[in-house]
């Protein structure tokens, strides 16, 4: 019987268990972007997950749109996350990046006042911090053009050969969420006539090219993507999620990709973001490459998961958190701490590298 703890394959690696870290954004790289040896220090320090996703770390500048969020489009940042993966690497560790496009998420305050971009001129509903102040509403952004369109996509291309010159082990591709490429996903967001918009393999289309670009540089076996396909984050959606994301789970299928992150948590535990529409079971049936779930799961649902074969590997997110040790304490039966959110994205050590493992 498979268990959390067992070793699983992917792509060329061979990971020490099933339990995945969550990419978690902290605002800890500072108003560059470039991870210090703070960063490196709470990476190492949750080096005993079977693999560690990285949190949303911009491809440009004009996809960044999160106060003290990383990038990987300079040469300072890539140092950054060199020393990120020699951290986690001493210590026996595997860890990809996930790559993002905030996309009509991105208020003006980050751009200079430029317009945000997106699949089209549909503003989404919130607001972040912004430098310049807290609860800064959305905008409505620009429509990318056809040939703008590439220029996003090779930007995703060069952020992943960053990624592996830094030697991290891999990407993810952020469709999650309601950034960029998921605008370009959902037909709420994506009322474009061209060949990106319209039929749902055009609205694919994106994302699709962006996996191609990726894998081309760097190798499928290199790449992950995540997806959350109920999430209404942003008054995000879709007429139709069944057939949407079973079609982007078969066509991520074909494309060959390292594994799809499946963000959905199951109605049952009655966490914020789930949904009656549930389309785990029918994605994981689309994809037979390995398989990540995430939403809600503790030891036991995870276990469970993994035991029946609904997933491969479980993604956690908060657990990892205040549980640096987490795989150890689910070995050794442990309590778990809870972490304190009032410190998710502040500055600085506390709530971020003080959280303490097991004794002896």
């Amino acid at each position: 019987m498979t268990t959390l703890l067992d070793p699983i394959s992917l792509g060329g690696k061979t990971l020490k268990n099933r339990v995945i870290m969550a990419p978690l954004t902290r605002g800890r790289a500072g108003a560059e972007g470039v991870p210090s040896d703070l960063v490196a220090e709470y990476y190492r320090q949750r080096a005993g997950a079977g693999l560690i996703i990285a949190e949303a770390t911009a491809i440009s500048a004009e996809g960044r749109g999160w106060m003290n969020s990383p990038g990987l489009y300079t040469e300072e940042q890539q140092l950054g996350w060199k020393a990120v993966a020699d951290a986690v690497h001493g210590e026996g560790g595997s860890i990809f990046v996930q790559l993002w496009h905030m996309g009509a998420t991105v208020h003006p305050d980050f751009v200079g006042g430029e317009q945000p971009v997106s699949a089209s001129t549909v503003a989404l509903s919130g607001q972040l911090t912004t430098p310049f102040g807290r609860d800064r509403a959305f905008v409505a952004p620009r429509a990318l053009s056809v040939s703008e369109i590439a220029e996003r996509v090779e930007d995703f291309a060069k952020a992943a050969r960053r990624a592996i010159d830094a030697g991290l082990d891999g990407v993810e591709i952020h469709g999650a969420n309601g950034f960029l490429i998921d605008q370009f996903t959902r037909d709420s967001t994506n009322k474009r006539d061209d060949e990106y918009g319209g039929s749902i393999d055009n609205r694919l289309r994106f994302m699709m090219e962006v996996v191609k670009a990726v894998s081309l540089e760097v190798g499928a076996d290199k790449v992950g993507v995540r997806l959350s396909p109920t999430n209404s984050v942003w008054g995000i959606s879709d007429s139709e999620y069944n057939r949407t994301f079973t079609r982007a789970a078969e066509k991520l299928n074909e494309a060959g990709v390292a594994y799809l992150h499946l963000l959905e948590p199951h109605p049952d535990t009655g966490h914020a973001m789930a949904s009656d529409a549930y389309l785990t079971p029918a994605m994981r049936e689309c994809f037979t490459g390995v398989f990540l779930v995430n939403g809600g799961y503790d030891q036991a649902s995870g276990e469970m998961a993994v035991k029946q074969g609904s997933a491969d590997a479980v993604v956690y997110g908060q657990a990892f958190i205040a549980n640096p040790d987490l795989p150890a304490r689910f070995k050794a039966g442990a309590p778990l701490a809870e972490a304190d959110s009032s410190t998710f994205y502040s500055d600085g050590a506390s709530g971020y590298v003080d959280y303490q493992p097991l004794a002896g």
